[in-house]
């Protein structure tokens, strides 16, 4: 992974809202939808579409249209190489 995709994941988990976005997928295996995560946090809708175009941004969440609905998965391919370069760091 090179630094810069590094830098846009990291910066993506910076924030409290998104971590508990991601949250959200240990209690939903498959998909989650915006409106599940809408119920979720207590944040506006447009402020719950900013924090998903974040993680979208940063190849952690793929979307998914679906009629009039976006669902959200997980990219594990993304986190498992974020996970290894972290570990990387250790001597």
């Amino acid at each position: 992974m090179d630094n810069k995709r590094f830098e846009k994941i990291s910066k993506a988990l910076s924030d409290t809202n998104r971590i508990a976005i991601l949250q959200k997928f240990k209690v939903k295996k498959d998909c989650v939808y915006c409106s599940d995560i809408n119920e979720t946090l207590d944040l506006t809708q447009p402020s719950v579409s900013h924090h998903l175009k974040q993680l979208v941004d940063a190849d952690l969440l793929i979307s998914e249209k679906e009629g009039r609905n976006l669902k959200y998965f997980l990219n594990e391919e993304v986190i498992d190489a974020y996970i290894e370069a972290l570990n990387a760091f250790k001597i």
